[in-house]
């Protein structure tokens, strides 16, 4: 880990399968965080959902993801790749919107693995200036996003009204995942019917409406009870469960163990 010297935010460069082995759910389970990042696929394939759109992704997918984006992907034995978290705050130019970049060039796949190795070098080792050289890497990474975005394929001028919905969708639950709020106050903030709103989302990820909430709010839950010390009944009053009885067969339901056992496990 090293800092940024423009805001003193870390910046983070982890192997994908590390991430899938502190526990699957920590890269599959719907989530956001703070910061930009960057994952890039060289082997294997799978899903990824991003702002609930699900997309296949396979090798030299590079997949950027701006900070409160809610996202998940799976990752198999078989996948390989690499996370570049820039760290909360970071001030380079980086797209404000998730792309998904299909990278055919092997000139650019090259550029872009030799990118991260000269980071990480710099960020495992100890010469002078290694926090300004990884900040400028980085600084690199983000002129090769935004030429590969340049290079895709032109897409619709604007996504199609359920893609908008379910963008829609995502951001508020993003906001407000920890009110309270059910997929009935959900759709009546974006005026339209529950089952409309399940609709559109299965159509786009595969699940519905309900789901991406639940599985939003136990990501949420389980980083509480693996990274605090906050008493269960808390996380659950934290995240709007309506009982700590009720949040533990919520719980329970999902995850197999319950709150108190899941955070007992190593």
């Amino acid at each position: 880990m090293v800092e940024q010297p423009s805001n003193g935010a870390p910046a983070r460069i982890i192997a994908i399968p590390r991430l899938a082995a502190a526990g699957r759910w920590r890269v599959e389970a719907l989530r956001s965080i703070s910061e930009p990042l960057l994952l890039w696929f060289t082997r294997g394939q799978g899903r990824a959902t991003v702002a609930g759109i699900t997309r296949g992704y396979g090798p030299h997918n590079a997949i950027f993801i701006p900070p409160g984006v809610m996202h998940g992907y799976e990752v198999s034995q078989h996948v390989f790749g690499t996370a570049v978290f820039f760290g909360p705050g970071c001030t380079l130019p980086l797209p404000a919107t998730p792309q998904h970049l299909r990278v055919r060039d092997s000139a650019a796949q090259a550029e872009l693995t030799a990118l991260i190795e000269a980071a990480q070098r710099e960020a495992d080792g100890d010469r002078p200036g290694r926090a300004r050289a990884v900040f400028h890497t980085l600084g690199l990474m983000s002129v090769w996003i935004e030429r590969q975005v340049a290079a895709q394929p032109p897409e619709p001028a604007r996504p199609d009204a359920t893609r908008r919905l379910v963008q829609k969708y995502t951001a508020l639950l993003e906001r407000d995942f920890r009110s309270g709020m059910g997929v009935g106050d959900y759709a009546a903030a974006l005026d339209v019917t529950p089952t409309h709103l399940s609709r559109v989302c299965r159509q786009t990820c595969g699940r519905p409406a309900s789901a991406l909430l639940q599985d939003r709010k136990l990501f949420e839950a389980r980083r509480l009870l693996a990274e605090t010390e906050m008493p269960v009944n808390e996380v659950s009053r934290a995240l709007g469960f309506t009982s700590a009885a009720y949040f533990t067969r919520a719980f329970q339901h999902r995850t197999g163990k319950t709150p108190t056992a899941f955070r007992k496990t190593p």
